[in-house]
């Protein structure tokens, strides 16, 4: 087994960068993941408590709309503005509005774009620049080292995700299921997926789940359902063994890109990890 949690060097990087924005930007745009978060939500933004600061909920398209909906009334009743999109499509011209009148009457409105690697910050990003938009690199009087980008109206920076540090093997494990973590380097892909599968279970989410693939899953336990998935798939090795290490790695894919359904693993008051 590999490593059971995953920090590489330029997050530590990319924080120290933020903190030095911290009194030049007007605005914070935190993206989760609408599947869960509060396990998505970014340890950066303790730094910005008290400051402007929104969440996106990114791949709404890929949760429970009900749950979708019952997190934005939770956020917005905490006085957090909250938008719910699809972070691959256009940005919410209500929330590019909002953004906009921000502007101080001599600039431009300056912003950063924050989460958790893999979350859909940068589609988001590019959504809200435009095509058209250039790198105008770094900023005078504010934080070297960081790119700069000119959409209408707005200056964004750019970010890179960033982990918490402090956060357990457990917590790494599950942000592997959203591809938000290397799984390769914190556990194997069996058990991996077990550990999804068996979560699901618990939540009542398993059987829609894997009915995707049309794979019962009533009474079996998790590495015999991959059995099945990797029947199902037609994934053997030689000598017709079952490959369960590709069965695992076709369903973390799978599940992680929606392609087994909508579904959301957190709701307001019940986090995946506590």
């Amino acid at each position: 087994m590999g490593r059971t949690v995953w920090y590489p060097g330029h997050m530590a990087k990319g924080r120290r960068q933020l903190e030095g924005l911290l009194d030049a930007l007007d605005l914070w745009i935190e993206v989760r993941d609408a599947r869960a978060p509060h396990l998505t939500s970014s340890p950066f933004m303790e730094a910005v408590k008290g400051l402007n600061r929104w969440v996106v909920l990114s791949r709404a398209d890929l949760a429970d709309p009900a749950v979708t909906d019952l997190w934005v009334k939770h956020l917005r009743s905490k006085g957090v503005p909250c938008w719910a999109l699809d972070a691959r499509k256009q940005a919410p011209s209500a929330m590019m509005r909002q953004i906009r009148s921000l502007a101080p009457a001599h600039r431009e409105v300056r912003l950063a774009v924050v989460g958790v690697p893999n979350v859909g910050k940068s589609a988001l990003l590019n959504h809200m620049i435009g095509r058209s938009s250039a790198k105008v690199g770094s900023m005078p009087g504010v934080t070297r080292g960081v790119s700069w980008f000119r959409g209408d109206g707005i200056m964004i920076v750019d970010s890179p995700g960033v982990l918490d540090p402090r956060s357990g093997a457990l917590v790494h494990r599950r942000l592997a299921w959203l591809n938000a973590v290397k799984g390769a380097v914190v556990s194997s892909p069996v058990d991996l997926a077990a550990d999804c599968l068996d979560c699901l279970s618990r939540l009542g989410l398993l059987r829609d789940i894997m009915s995707h693939w049309g794979v019962e899953v009533e009474d079996r336990p998790c590495h015999e359902i991959l059995g099945a998935v990797a029947e199902r798939l037609g994934k053997r090795l030689k000598g017709g063994v079952l490959d369960l290490d590709g069965a695992a790695k076709a369903f973390l894919e799978a599940f992680a890109s929606g392609r087994l359904g909508r579904v959301s693993l957190e709701v307001p008051g019940r986090p995946l990890v506590p």
